[in-house]
């Protein structure tokens, strides 16, 4: 069984064009400098399956990185104890 999804951020080197972003389409993809970065929701099978596209596809993977996501708990401070 699958841990629950996480937010992962993929560098890869280089631009990337449609036809290789394609091959990503749980990912969102933008520019940084001279790479790629892609980020999305993965849980554990799915982000080694886009590793397993990237090296298929044969390209440079520069960084892999788990984000934490910043969240409040619902309703903190709105409410008060009687």
């Amino acid at each position: 069984m699958d841990p629950e999804p996480a937010l992962y951020m993929i560098r890869i080197n280089g631009h990337l064009g449609a036809t290789v972003l394609s091959a990503f389409p749980a990912m969102t993809p933008r520019r940084c400098g001279t790479n790629t970065v892609l980020t999305g929701l993965l849980d554990q099978s799915a982000l080694y399956g886009v590793l397993a596209d990237i090296e298929a596809l044969g390209l440079d993977l520069l960084e892999i990185r788990k984000l934490t996501l910043h969240r409040e708990s619902p309703g903190s401070g709105d409410r008060r104890s009687p």
